[in-house]
């Protein structure tokens, strides 16, 4: 259910806005993207698993978090990183 240290360290280099960046928003936003979307997946087979459920909904919420606070102060950012995550449509 959670993503492998390969495909986050992989996520980071994507992402992030200089060298040592590893907590800005536009990464932080793609590694949960990423596990939101794992995390989809397993609910669409296990529906019953009503831990994992609240734990997404958790993911959900601060990403949205995330989002809103990228996009008061830079929206640029915000609009290249739902674009290049295809989070709207």
């Amino acid at each position: 259910m959670s993503i492998t240290p390969e495909r986050k360290s992989q996520l980071i280099q994507e992402y992030r806005r200089d060298e040592k960046d590893t907590g800005s928003p536009e990464v932080q936003v793609a590694v949960l993207t990423s596990r939101i979307n794992e995390l989809t997946l397993h609910l669409k087979r296990q529906v019953k698993d009503h831990a994992a459920r609240r734990g997404l909904l958790q993911m959900v919420s601060k990403r949205r978090s995330l989002l809103e606070y990228l996009r008061s102060k830079n929206p640029a950012s915000y609009v290249e990183l739902i674009g290049r995550l295809s989070l709207r449509k």
